[in-house]
């Protein structure tokens, strides 16, 4: 039988809140072993929450649930989870000690509420929370059947799967091999048309491969399962081979790997440094640079120009280019890169300017359009590039900071 994962919480339901939690359970899953079939999400609602308790133990051997574990009155799951059962729910003084322990610690006052959070159903094995207030438990209310919970926060969750939970389950004997999987990632192409490059291989079963598409990115997933980690890892090398051999330069990572921490490393093994200027971005290409540890020793600053005096003052663009050409266009484009490494001092520069929308566009430059520079060692090139509008200004702008991110990656590899 399989590990199934319940999700409880309102807020999931609502779209308040993306269930991360879910995906990062299943790739663990994945990881160890066990077969997964099945998600659900449910509200805040006890009778609810109950029936698909009760109804588990005929589908799965594992239930894993995220959520519902806090101190307030909308938190259910400890004590659904009883009553669906029949069991009573005991206090657990350990639990009660080490959540007054850490509120202690914090500056917290101890409310009353809290208390709750010690009492787990008679029977159940405390699930320790190295992190949090909301610890879980590990409880088998009939045989063959264990229920296994956790908070809705991701770092406490996390670290009690690793800690405790991952440990558990290993021991458990549930896994039916071991998986291994590599994520390759890809920009400049299409899904349609990676799919096609790749037609034969997305039919094998094991390993298997499977497309996922996101902004401007396309990413592969091999997966490999066997008996042990090692020998499901080196199913994995031929067919990664294979891929990056068809995709070339397309393929500009695996797992892990961004865009901006590909072309900081490339610069990082050339000696060189980078430099940007952004005006429809409005700081997202430096945001991706500044979210790489590390950046600072290759990306030397930049410049965020909305405005035409912005683009004159700080980055040098000639005015008769803005009044000739508009600030969307090559010329612009092209000064306020060469304006970033003049400025800085870089060996490279990055420059984008655009029509992110919704307003703004005209037939000559519709929404969507954008323009991108790089300047380097050896002169500058320009492009304006149509990225349509249909997704809105937020899409533009990220496959806007990613094309500009990978037409340095091309020059430097």
């Amino acid at each position: 039988m399989s590990a199934e994962i319940l999700c409880i919480g309102t807020e999931l339901l609502l779209g308040n809140i993306t269930n991360g939690n879910a995906r990062w359970i299943a790739e663990q899953l994945a990881a160890l072993g066990i077969a997964h079939h099945r998600q659900l999400v449910v509200g805040d609602n006890r009778e609810r929450l109950i029936a698909e308790l009760q109804a588990a133990p005929q589908r799965c051997r594992v239930l894993i649930t995220t959520g519902g574990l806090g101190p307030t009155p909308d938190d259910l799951t400890t004590e659904a989870i009883a009553a669906a059962f029949g069991a009573p729910l005991v206090e657990h003084p350990q639990a009660w000690a080490e959540i007054q322990a850490r509120l202690a610690a914090r500056g917290r006052p101890c409310a009353a509420s809290n208390r709750r959070q010690a009492f787990l159903p008679e029977g159940a094995a405390l699930l320790p929370n190295p992190t949090g207030t909301a610890p879980g438990m590990i409880w088998s209310p009939r045989p063959d059947f264990t229920i296994l919970t956790f908070p809705g926060v991701p770092s406490e969750m996390r670290a009690m799967w690793e800690a405790t939970a991952a440990p558990w389950l290993q021991a458990a004997g549930l896994a039916e091999g071991v998986f291994a999987s590599r994520m390759l990632r890809f920009w400049g192409v299409g899904e349609s048309n990676l799919a096609e490059q790749m037609a034969d291989l997305l039919e094998g079963s094991n390993p298997t491969v499977a497309p996922y598409a996101g902004a401007g990115e396309v990413k592969l997933r091999i997966t490999a399962r066997a008996a042990s980690t090692s020998e499901a890892e080196a199913l994995l090398v031929p067919v990664e081979a294979e891929i990056r051999a068809r995709a070339g330069k397309a393929c500009f990572g695996a797992d892990a790997d961004t865009l901006a921490a590909v072309v900081l490393q490339l610069l990082r093994q050339r000696g060189q440094t980078l430099a940007v200027a952004e005006s429809c971005t409005g700081g997202g290409l430096g945001a991706a640079l500044a979210g790489v540890p590390g950046a600072s020793d290759v990306w030397l600053g930049g410049v965020i120009a909305y405005a035409n005096s912005v683009k004159q003052g700080l980055l040098g663009v000639p005015a008769e280019l803005l009044h000739a050409h508009g600030a969307v266009s090559d010329p612009v484009v092209k000064a306020m890169a060469e304006g970033a490494r003049r400025a800085t001092g870089a060996d490279w520069a990055l420059a984008i300017t655009g029509v992110a929308g919704p307003g703004g566009g005209s037939d000559a430059k519709p929404v969507g359009l954008v323009h991108l520079a790089v300047a380097g060692p050896d002169g500058c090139s320009s492009e304006g590039v149509h990225f349509g509008d249909s997704r809105g200004r937020a899409w533009i702008q990220t496959l806007a900071a990613g094309e500009s991110l990978n037409r340095l990656r091309l020059q430097l590899s």
